[in-house]
């Protein structure tokens, strides 16, 4: 996958992990790569998958095309992580989707850009960009939108996101929904960059506390979740199944 320009002066390596090509790039490598995208002419899609987003992938090839068509493919999840390792070219380390969008946030906040809330329940993007107003104080808030809606609406809604001017796009729709809607408007979207961004909205608005540094650096985030919510252990397990289906992967390849 070439992220950055068409001409490709701009390249980086990748790491193909079941049939999806992630690009390996730390943090800060993937700050810059964004910064370089608020300056083009195009809707850049950002994706973050995790183990449980590249599990459905596998089985949704219209999911893989759509990832596959991403301008920065971050890994996101300790699964990833263990996976890429099988295949000989190990990413340099997880970015975390939830950092990489508050980096944007940073960069946009210190260009002076706008972003567009799209996602969560009622009420809960208007929050986040209220705890976004609080930190930021040059940043934009161009528009906000629950995530409740019908296929039929989406064309209203990317017109809306036009006529905010907004040159960040923020779709916490959840996987697969929000990379698919990114991936079918990428071409009539107006913002330079279309990030999907699952839970994250939550996590700004307050509603849902994200695992201490510790568990973060420790890949022990998913951890941290179960014991807080047990109900969860059906998505944790998916982390080993994925695991074992990449190193099958591998080893075919």
């Amino acid at each position: 996958m070439n992220i950055g320009f068409e001409d490709g002066w701009l390249m980086n390596g990748e790491v193909e992990v079941v049939g999806i090509k992630i690009d390996n790039v730390n943090m800060d490598e993937a700050a810059a790569l964004m910064e370089v995208f608020l300056e083009t002419d195009r809707c850049s899609k950002v994706f973050t998958p995790n183990s449980e987003i590249l599990l459905t992938a596998v089985k949704d090839r219209e999911f893989e095309s759509v990832l596959n068509s991403g301008h920065l493919v971050v890994p996101d999840g300790i699964g990833v992580v263990i996976a890429s390792r099988f295949y000989g070219t190990p990413v340099k380390e997880r970015v975390a989707g939830f950092d990489l969008m508050m980096r944007l946030m940073d960069i946009a906040d210190s260009r002076g850009k706008s972003v567009y809330l799209l996602g969560g329940r009622e009420g809960v993007a208007e929050e986040a960009a209220i705890k976004l107003t609080e930190s930021y104080g040059n940043l934009k808030i161009a528009g906000t939108r629950n995530g409740y809606f019908e296929e039929d609406s989406e064309n209203d809604i990317v017109n809306e996101i036009n006529n905010s001017k907004a040159d960040i796009l923020l779709a916490a729709l959840g996987a697969p929904k929000q990379e698919k809607f990114i991936y079918k408007h990428s071409d009539n979207l107006k913002v330079k960059i279309a990030m999907g961004v699952g839970g994250s909205l939550d996590v700004l608005a307050g509603k849902v506390k994200r695992a201490p540094e510790f568990y973060q650096k420790a890949g022990l985030e998913w951890f941290y979740r179960l014991v807080k919510e047990p109900r969860r252990i059906i998505r944790v397990l998916r982390i080993p199944k994925f695991i074992a289906l990449a190193f099958y992967d591998a080893k075919l390849k």
